[in-house]
């Protein structure tokens, strides 16, 4: 016979395997329930802070964007003459200066840079790039390119050191599946595609709903050290680790009931892109005005790994990031939050200066970034690249990535950089002091 489990942290460990195969039990609960093994069935969270509290939205463009064909270098010859099939004619680029101006699909972006609510980072990667979807991506979300199968990442080392209590809000990933960049050791996020689907699907939802009714939870009364020695623990029951796991498992219901009262009565008249990264973007922007305690959030735009037949999608691709940043900056100052809200985008390489044969691009390595928001020093920091000296046919950075991770958390998040980078890096000039 099995020895009895006598307190709820040894039951939490034990019971990992229990909750990831249970399929009434919500995914949320296997991927917070070290954070919440607490001595007492209570919660362990943040409370909301209002409108007081600086957010980061993360736009992750995937697949390698072509960087030369968003910030596009118009007045050099080179640009044009290895890119007979790509290049955008000088007459069609939204100038920035006498060099480079933005694609054409990006007005909506470029209003928002005129009105001094958007930094351009030239530029940027890291020493000796990797040109492998997967490798790079984990490269720049772990920022720890000498660990070659890391496990958590950037954003996640930021939760576990600068985030009190262990409340899964301080993060949400929209999309499928959480990115590695948002994992901690200590505190996993939210990760849902949609606020409909982040609840409870179990069987019997109703006689779920009935046993977590708050009134289900008796209280003892006051007692005296005097007259109530202390008891030693009983050995928790079959019925007992149930009835945890149901009262953990409220947490994620009470959570999506939350999550979905924000995106419910959220009202916008900004005009979003239809699609999935308009969505996400909208989604976003409720729960900031839904006043969560959400310090990060984090969404992605697919599609950037253009081979082939590179111009039109890339057209699009840009119609739709400039389309919803621009939607978004609106909602926010409908709000009055854009001056506490910044976005980055990145992506995990850039495209080879050439085109190929196909009328696409292959694997590069420095591309661009945008930050925006209310709070950037408007402009562009550092110098575009060199379109003939480069390195194995790519253009050679001169922004480390993780300087812009360090300028991001001490200069906005206001959380020391070097224990979640592991060295102090060059910050910026990005935000407004």
């Amino acid at each position: 016979m099995n020895s009895p489990i006598s307190t709820r942290r040894l039951f939490l460990q034990k019971g990992l395997a229990f909750l990831a195969a249970a399929p009434t039990i919500p995914t949320f609960l296997d991927r917070t329930m070290m954070a919440l093994a607490a001595p007492m069935d209570v919660k362990r969270t943040q409370q909301p802070s209002g409108k007081d509290g600086r957010i980061l939205v993360i736009v992750q463009l995937s697949g390698g964007n072509d960087g030369l064909n968003m910030v596009i270098p118009y007045a050099d010859d080179a640009y044009h003459r290895v890119r007979p099939g790509l290049a955008h004619k000088p007459d069609s680029v939204l100038k920035i200066d006498n060099y480079m101006g933005l694609h054409p699909n990006l007005a909506p972006l470029k209003a928002l840079y005129d009105d001094g609510r958007v930094t351009i980072i030239q530029g940027v990667g890291y020493p000796n790039p990797n040109r492998s979807h997967f490798r790079s991506m984990d490269i720049w979300q772990s920022a720890a390119p000498e660990d070659e199968h890391p496990t958590h990442g950037w954003l996640g080392r930021y939760f576990d050191n600068s985030c009190s209590g262990n409340d899964p809000h301080v993060g949400i990933s929209i999309g499928e599946t959480m990115p590695l960049a948002m994992m901690g050791r200590r505190i996993t996020p939210l990760s849902f595609d949609r606020p409909e689907t982040y609840r409870y699907r179990g069987a019997d939802t109703q006689s779920y709903l009935e046993l977590n009714k708050p009134q289900d939870a008796p209280v003892d009364p006051p007692q005296t050290p005097a007259k109530n020695p202390r008891r030693p623990v009983e050995p928790a029951t079959a019925a007992s680790e149930m009835e945890f796991l149901c009262r953990t498992a409220m947490d994620a219901q009470l959570s999506s009931d939350q999550i979905l009262r924000a995106a419910g009565q959220h009202k916008t008249q900004a005009a979003y892109p239809g699609g999935e990264f308009g969505n996400s973007l909208r989604t976003v922007a409720a729960l900031i005005a839904g006043n969560l305690p959400t310090r990060v959030y984090y969404v992605s735009l697919g599609g950037f790994d253009t081979h082939a037949g590179e111009r039109g999608r890339h057209d699009q691709l840009m119609n739709q990031l400039g389309l919803g940043l621009s939607a978004f900056s609106a909602d926010l100052r409908e709000q009055g939050n854009e001056d506490r809200v910044l976005v980055m985008t990145f992506s995990e390489f850039g495209r080879r200066v050439e085109q190929n044969a196909s009328g696409g691009t292959d694997h590069g390595a420095a591309a661009p970034m945008f930050i925006v928001g209310g709070g950037v020093h408007p402009g562009v920091v550092g110098w575009h690249p060199s379109l003939t000296d480069l390195d194995r046919g790519d253009l050679k950075h001169n922004v480390d990535f993780r300087g812009v991770y360090a300028t991001l958390l001490q200069n906005w998040l206001q959380s020391p950089s070097k224990p979640i980078l592991g060295r102090q890096y060059t910050l910026l000039d990005l935000i407004k002091s």
